[in-house]
């Protein structure tokens, strides 16, 4: 299972652990996600989701079925 948000698509990134000598090796920076159930209104069952603060934040603000619909717009869930 690859580390991205269902919501934002927030995945993880790469760059350089860098050491006091100043020595650069390579990092992964991974997203925090969280498992969370929502409950889906329409349907009138729980969804789990996996999702960054982020992803919850825009869920609380527009509304799970409004998140859904835009995340399969965008491709980040089928």
């Amino acid at each position: 299972m690859a580390r991205i948000c269902e919501i934002t698509g927030k995945k993880t990134i790469t760059g350089n652990h860098v050491s006091h000598s100043n020595i650069k090796t390579r990092r992964k920076f991974y997203p925090n996600l969280q498992f969370k159930r929502f409950w889906h209104e329409t349907e009138n069952r729980w969804v789990e989701l996996r999702v960054t603060p982020k992803g919850m934040k825009t869920i609380n603000k527009i509304g799970l079925a409004e998140a859904l619909k835009r995340a399969k717009a965008n491709g980040f869930i089928d």
